[in-house]
């Protein structure tokens, strides 16, 4: 077969980035990106853009981290898809006005409600690990909520940096949305513009120069960024079954991907079981070794491929399986090492490997108190283990999400809203979120001519007059708690229930049903029929 010619990834002139800027926003400023139809249309138009270049899409990706079909289709290709979809199908629903609940009367006269207005002109700055999806989806997002884009791709997944930009060349409207390629220069020259908003998806390294650069100019940010994210096997674990998902879950991508467990902390007693289950588990997932699979990505830089070479060597921890590495493919195996310290190099620094330290711990208390003091705020958090000690785990740890007996769950639903917290991120996008993160909720009331009348009460002069009473009657609420705080009780209520002891069901129906009955005879006899 034919090697798919895939287009040349050029740098952007750095002083071409304010003009294309400039007609950008300019672009939004015209206001053709509000309606519904114009971007229902862009999206539309994108999607059948991605279809059309697939396999160029699945190639780019191959060459640059060495996905296989499944894995290029199932979570980049089809995803991004299945995204522009959803957000179609549901956009003209989302774009609506929404009416506020628990409005007093008298405001409700005002027509309060909630406008979603576009932001404006949005960067977004993508990922080299999931390099559509991460770069895409948040694209999508900023469409569907009627802004402008510009996108920066990562430099580190040049194929798939240059085939996004030829699709949005031939899709999209070129004022509104645009592809900006390049390195540090092209990114600081981006930074130095004002945005609406911009959402990177990064490290917290980068996130914090992006931070201070958006400071400047007060623009909004949404930072996807990672963690050391824990996983906590207990004795009541399913070892057969959390060997299987946590070793999927940290093979997926070479380990190169934010939400995978950085480390997993295990009950000595379970330690030995799971071991041997990793074992098997590996064995079915590569019979013939990963480096042989086709299913196995590499790592994708020789610069991050000796940062995790150092990590491991540093490490002394027992390597109990994989451990085989080739810098010049750079492959580095599927890794399961044995720690005893907290301060082993593999549980300091987030590896974004395919790294799997274990370290035996005495209880779920100690493994809680290890994971909050490592990262208090992780993107995601896994616990292996019954309800009861996965409730604990939720209450007493944070992290941007959770999965209970499973590995990455929380982030692979993808209309789920998805986000980081503290140092892992900020903001959320997925689904419908993906829309609310890229508008304004922007409260609106119209008040009627008619109504001066009795709003004249707000008007000056107030002192020697009644009008703050009269005003207060409209809105001032009357709390329902005392001054210890406790909420206060109605004698309806303390018939209702005896005190605080509740009625039986048939007790109450009958009280309801003799209320009723009287309510009836009251009217009746107003009107005399009785």
């Amino acid at each position: 077969m034919a090697q798919v010619k895939l287009p040349e990834f050029v740098d952007t002139p750095v002083d071409d980035i304010p003009k294309i800027v400039g007609r950008t926003n300019a672009a939004f400023l015209s206001h053709k990106t509000r309606t519904v139809e114009f971007r229902v249309r862009q999206l539309r138009k994108l999607y059948w853009g991605l279809d059309s270049h697939e396999a160029e899409l699945r190639e780019a990706v191959k060459r640059d981290l060495n996905k296989g079909f499944f894995d290029a289709m199932i979570s980049e290709i089809d995803w991004v898809k299945n995204d522009i979809i959803f957000m179609t199908s549901n956009l003209e629903k989302w774009m609506k006005d929404e009416k506020v609940p628990d409005i007093s009367f008298a405001n409700r006269l005002v027509n309060p409600r909630i406008r979603k207005d576009p932001l404006g002109i949005v960067l977004v700055v993508g990922a080299f690990n999931f390099p559509f999806q991460l770069s895409l989806g948040p694209v999508i997002g900023a469409i569907a909520g009627g802004n402008t884009v510009v996108l920066k791709p990562s430099e580190q997944a040049p194929y798939c940096a240059a085939i996004m930009q030829k699709i949005m060349e031939e899709t999209l409207d070129p004022d509104c949305f645009t592809c900006v390629q390049g390195a540090i220069p092209q990114m600081q020259a981006l930074l130095a513009e004002k945005w609406d908003k911009i959402f990177f998806t990064g490290s917290v390294n980068t996130a914090k120069i992006v931070a201070k650069a958006a400071a400047v100019h007060l623009t909004p940010t949404v930072f996807e960024l990672g963690g050391k994210n824990p996983a906590i096997v207990t004795k009541k674990a399913d070892p057969y079954l959390t060997a299987r998902r946590l070793l999927w879950g940290k093979t997926m991508n070479a380990g190169q991907v934010c939400i995978s467990q950085n480390y997993t902390l295990v009950d000595r007693e379970v330690l030995p079981i799971l071991v041997e289950e990793l074992k098997r588990a590996f064995k079915e997932f590569f019979p013939n070794g990963a480096k042989q699979s086709e299913d196995y990505a590499k790592i994708v830089t020789l610069r991050s491929f000796e940062r995790l070479k150092g990590m491991l060597d540093q490490s002394s921890g027992k390597i109990v399986v994989g451990g085989e590495m080739d810098a010049e493919k750079l492959f580095i195996e599927p890794t399961v090492v044995v720690v005893s310290d907290v301060n082993d190099s593999l549980l300091k620094e987030e590896s974004f490997g395919p790294l799997m330290p274990l370290l035996p711990i005495d209880s779920l208390d100690e493994a809680i108190s290890i994971a909050n003091s490592i990262h208090a705020t992780p993107l995601g958090t896994y616990i292996f283990g019954d309800k009861k000690e996965a409730a604990k785990v939720l209450s007493e740890t944070r992290s941007g999400g959770a999965t209970v007996n499973d590995a990455l769950f929380h982030a692979v639903i993808p209309t789920l809203e998805f986000g980081g917290v503290g140092d892992s991120g900020m903001g959320a996008y997925r689904g419908k979120s993906s829309f609310d993160t890229f508008v304004h909720r922007r409260a609106i009331a119209q008040t009627p001519k008619w109504m001066e009348r009795f709003l004249a009460v707000r008007y000056p002069p107030y002192a020697g007059t009644n009008k703050y009473l009269e005003f207060s009657k409209m809105g001032k609420l009357k709390p329902n708690f005392d001054r210890e705080g406790n909420e206060k009780r109605t004698v309806l209520w303390y018939m209702l229930t005896l005190g605080g002891k509740s009625l039986t069901r048939g007790v109450i129906r009958a009280l309801v049903l003799a209320g009723i009955a009287l309510g009836l005879k009251s009217i009746l006899e107003r009107r005399g029929y009785v």
